[in-house]
Order: structure tokens, then C-alpha cells, then sequence
């Protein structure tokens, strides 16, 4: 029986070919209504003309990076200065001064413009949005403004260019040639008004054509209501065990889908720059969702490990991330068997990959505390054969401790260490197990002491799940406000009380391999297998706060 279930893990892991998705535009779809921002018609209902000038290249100065003694990695412009190169003006800016420029009618957009080769021209528009467009009453609509820049372009939205890792399009140049959509609003108001600037650029860069720039389409595309496959709302079910869940949440509530496609979803975490990172270990990729515009883009690829023996890992990807008080992504590289930091500039600073001269096995998940250090589960999982694997070094599956550049183990306790959590208080740790040497006898969630130093007093089963029929244990721990546990557990997540009640269970169209709370504190999002999925909650959990968050709250559960 071991080897069977041994084999159906496996196989749950291994595909043999496998693709991650670049980039996917859930939101595209045929729009209600359309204002052809090329055509007198169009830039008279949405009250606007364009205006446009040539941007100059320009001399200035700058400084190498480092070093200095607040930028020991060479990071930063601190170091001896050097000559460069700018472009001017810096029109994105919303309060930018545009009435010098020239005013270029609609029909005249195919118009070449700037010096040819290396040169880049500024479009700029302000637009105010109608009552109606054609017989759409546009209040409540959402509003992308989508432009076609012969070769490349960049677009700023009330003074603002989106700028995220692994982006592609939504602002930033998404292409040759390519079309390049901005969401405007997911809420349309009469009368509001959008400052745009659009930077277009020749291009290839390194192939520089004998040709100009110029405007090949421009419109503004509105959304009576967003887009969204069939079949993706109102899924799964909330059963309530007890009537203490009702507080928790409505058995009414279903689970949205957000997103398919992929290969096998994990530790997703909230961004506090407003978005949503998760990995597909299977494709080595981190993956982003942007909850405006619905769409799906890689974060980072390459996201847990570059071996050139990658062909014999299921796994060889990122899994668990958090982000710590200063916004910096922390990930589990299973391939590369370490937890790493990715600093703002975008070094990586390995912060555990071994204990006492060993290897760790392949970091699953973790969790940061207030204090800072971070708290992570090792079990052998990432490795190609898992607990018999002959790179295995560690003669155990411990759950670690990262604080003051140092990894202390804190228990052998558990056989396969998943997802963890701490209490709100953080007076408790909580730890999933999953053995899959003995899968029907280790369904458990183990609660420790969290020690004054942060280690850990004597843990035990805090709830046993053996009583499941399904040949599946237990995996990623999320924790709200009052205590109560979201655990990824066989057939969906069950919710567990403070004191170890069974109160409920969400299932739904896959099983969730982890959760993250997100955007106001009350979206549960599901990663399960091949899906991102949503669920809302009455009590919510806290998330991880920065300077760039508009949330106050301390941590990520």
C-alpha cells in the first residue's frame, strides 16, 4: 500500500512536459461599448484632443553604484559620478504643462513623428468619461484605454506608470507593435476625468529601424460588467458542522474562480503593493495577480532552481512566500533547498540553506513573526525522491527558526512538516503534517508553545483528521483574527475553532494546497491544483503591512 501511495503522490507531481503561462488577459473580452479615439467623433464624446511633442536626449550626470557605507552590495548611485544620458520632458507627470504642444487631430494619429532611429515622442489626452456610449450608460462600467504604438510605448495614468516585476503590458511595453491596455476604472463615474500620457519609442533598440512613430489604433474599451468565463462563479459549497461557523462564514458564500491554466498552485501571499504572488512549483515560476485588471503574469521565473539535472525534480520551484515588515519577498526554493530573501534592488540573500554542515531537504512553507524572524517547514518533498532520495542529507523533516542570520531547528517532532501558522497572538505555532510513508495514520495539525526566545515548548496533536477516507493529508495552515483555523485538509479546507472544534468545511473544484488572506483583510484566496480561486469571509486575517500598504496590520498568517 506505501508504494502505491508513494506512486499516486508522485504522479499527482509529475507531468512530462510541463509550460508555465507567460502572460494571460482574463479580463479581454467583447466590450459593451467602444470609443474610437482616432475618429472626430470619438475624442469629442470623450472631450479631448491629443497633443504631442518630440522628447529630447539629453546629457546629464550620475554616479556608478557604490560604494559607500549605506550601499555595501554596490546597489545604489553612490558611488564616483559619470556622465549619462535622459530623456526630457518628464511629461507623465499629471500637472505636466502640455498647452505649448502641438494639437494633433484624430485622423491624423498615423502621422510619423520624431527624428527616426533612436527617438521617442510623448502623446498626452485628458479624457472625461460620458453618461452614455452608444446606448451603454457608462456609470458602474469598467474602462480599459488600450493604444497600438508603432514600435513600443509606456503609459501613465494620472501621473502614474505601473511598474511591477515580470510585467508585461498594463502601462509597460507589452510588445512590438503590440497592443498595451490600461485599466482606467472598475467603476465608472460620469464627468470623472483621466490625465493620460503615452511615451512611444522606435524600437528594436539594438536594430534600430528606418521608420517613425506613430499611432496605429487608440481607444477607450467600456465593460457594462467585467468579463468573466462561464462557468467560474457561484462553485463549491460551505457546510456548516456547527452554528459557531455562521460567525466565521455563510454557508450562502461560493468560491470565485480567478484563474486556470496551470500546473500546481502554492504558497500564495498578498503583496502590500496590492497584489497577489503565488508559485507553480511544477513550472519553477512565481506567478502575479493583479486584482484589477484580472489578468495573470510571471513574477519570476527560474524561482527555485537552475540544475542542470532539473529534469529529474517534480517540483523544482518556489513554494511558500511571505513578504517581512520591510516588503521583502521571502521564498521556499524546493530545488534549490533554501529560504532566500529578494531584496528591493534585487540581490538575493540566502538566509537558510543548511543546519550543522547539512543540506536542508526542500523548505515548503513559512511564516514570518513580529519580531521578525522567520519560521519555515522542511520535509523532503521538492527532492526527486523524496524521503529515499540520495541527495537527502538531514536525517530528519524539522520545522526552523531564521532570526539574527541564523537557522535553529525546533523540531523533529513531525514526519512531514507543511503548512504552518501562529495563533493571532503568536503564543502558539501551528504546524500540518504529511507523511506520505504512513499517510492514513499522520492527518494531523500539531500546536506548539511559541517560548519567550521563540522556540518552541513540547507540541502535540492539536486535531486529527484520520478519520478521512480520501488518500490525501494535510497542507497549508491560515489562521484569522479570532483564532479559528483554515486548514487544507482531504476533500477542501476545514475550519477549525481556537479549541479544536470541527465548525466547517469549503469545498470545491480542486482541493486548495494553501490560502492567503488578501485585498481588505476578508478574501480567502485558494490555490488548488490547477486553479486560483476566491472565497470571502466574515472575520478575516491580518496581512503584512509596509510602508506602501494601505493596511495597517502587523503580519502575514
Amino acid at each position: 500500500m506505501k508504494k502505491i501511495l508513494l506512486f499516486l503522490f508522485n504522479l499527482i507531481l509529475l507531468i512530462s512536459v510541463v509550460y508555465s503561462q507567460e502572460s494571460r488577459e482574463l479580463a479581454i473580452g467583447s466590450p459593451s461599448a467602444i470609443i474610437d479615439l482616432r475618429s472626430a467623433q470619438g475624442v469629442a464624446l470623450a472631450s479631448t484632443q491629443w497633443r504631442v511633442t518630440e522628447a529630447e536626449i539629453v546629457k546629464t550626470s550620475f554616479h556608478r553604484p557604490g560604494p559607500s557605507a549605506n550601499d555595501p552590495l554596490l546597489l545604489y548611485p553612490t558611488g564616483k559620478t559619470i556622465e549619462t544620458n535622459d530623456i526630457m520632458p518628464k511629461a507623465g507627470a499629471i500637472q505636466y504643462d502640455d498647452s505649448k504642444w502641438e494639437v494633433l487631430a484624430p485622423d491624423q494619429l498615423d502621422k510619423r513623428e520624431g527624428t527616426g532611429k533612436l527617438s521617442f515622442v510623448w502623446y498626452r489626452l485628458h479624457l472625461t468619461i460620458p453618461d452614455i456610449v452608444g446606448t451603454l450608460h457608462t456609470k458602474g462600467s469598467t474602462i480599459v484605454f488600450e493604444i497600438v504604438i508603432d514600435d513600443y510605448s509606456e503609459i501613465w495614468v494620472n501621473g502614474k506608470l505601473n511598474k511591477v516585476i515580470g510585467q508585461s503590458g498594463n502601462g509597460i511595453g507589452s510588445g512590438f507593435n503590440a497592443r498595451n491596455r490600461v485599466t482606467l476604472t472598475t467603476n465608472a463615474v460620469p464627468g470623472e476625468t483621466f490625465q493620460i500620457a503615452v511615451l512611444g519609442t522606435n524600437g528594436p533598440i539594438a536594430d534600430l529601424p528606418d521608420n517613425y512613430i506613430w499611432i496605429r489604433s487608440a481607444t477607450l474599451d467600456f465593460y457594462k460588467e467585467r468579463p468573466q468565463p462561464e462557468g467560474w462563479s457561484n462553485l463549491g459549497e460551505v457546510i456548516a458542522f456547527d452554528p459557531a461557523l455562521q460567525n466565521i462564514i455563510s454557508t450562502d458564500e461560493k468560491i470565485q474562480k480567478l484563474a486556470d491554466g496551470f500546473q500546481f498552485t502554492e504558497g500564495p501571499v498578498w503583496s502590500p503593493d496590492g497584489y497577489l504572488l503565488f508559485s507553480d512549483p511544477n513550472t519553477n515560476v512565481i506567478y502575479r495577480y493583479d486584482p484589477v485588471t484580472k489578468n495573470i503574469s510571471i513574477y519570476m521565473t527560474k524561482s527555485g532552481y537552475t540544475g542542470v539535472d532539473i529534469g529529474e525534480y517534480h517540483q523544482p520551484g518556489s513554494n511558500g512566500l511571505a513578504f517581512d515588515k520591510d516588503g521583502r519577498l521571502i521564498v521556499c526554493q524546493h530545488g534549490n533547498r533554501r529560504v532566500v530573501r529578494i531584496e528591493k534592488k534585487g540581490p538575493v540573500t540566502i538566509l537558510a540553506d543548511q543546519y550543522n554542515g547539512q543540506k536542508l531537504n526542500s523548505p515548503n512553507d513559512l511564516v514570518v513573526h513580529s519580531s521578525g524572524a522567520v519560521y519555515f517547514t522542511d520535509p523532503p518533498y521538492g527532492l526527486p525522491g523524496n524521503y529515499t532520495d540520495q541527495k537527502k542529507e538531514t536525517p530528519f523533516q524539522g520545522v526552523y527558526k531564521i532570526d539574527h542570520d541564523k537557522a535553529t531547528l525546533l523540531t523533529t517532532a513531525l514526519g512531514g512538516p507543511n503548512g504552518i501558522a501562529f495563533s493571532p497572538d503568536e503564543k502558539f505555532l501551528y504546524v500540518g503534517n504529511w507523511d506520505i510513508r504512513d499517510i492514513w495514520n499522520t492527518k494531523t495539525v500539531w500546536r506548539f508553545p511559541v517560548l519567550a526566545d521563540g522556540t518552541l515548548g513540547k507540541g502535540d496533536i492539536f486535531y486529527n483528521f484520520d478519520q478521512t477516507s480520501e488518500a490525501e493529508a494535510i497542507d497549508g495552515i491560515k489562521i484569522d483574527v479570532e483564532g479559528n483555523l483554515f486548514v487544507s485538509a482531504p476533500g477542501g479546507v476545514w475550519i477549525l475553532s481556537s479549541a479544536g472544534k470541527l465548525l466547517g468545511k469549503i469545498v470545491g473544484p480542486e482541493r486548495p494546497a494553501n490560502m492567503a488572506w488578501g485585498e481588505d483583510g476578508k478574501t480567502l484566496f485558494l490555490t488548488a491544483h490547477t486553479g486560483l480561486y476566491q472565497i470571502h469571509v466574515k472575520t478575516g486575517g491580518r496581512i503584512t503591512a509596509s510602508s506602501t500598504s494601505s493596511n495597517s496590520t502587523v503580519k502575514s498568517n
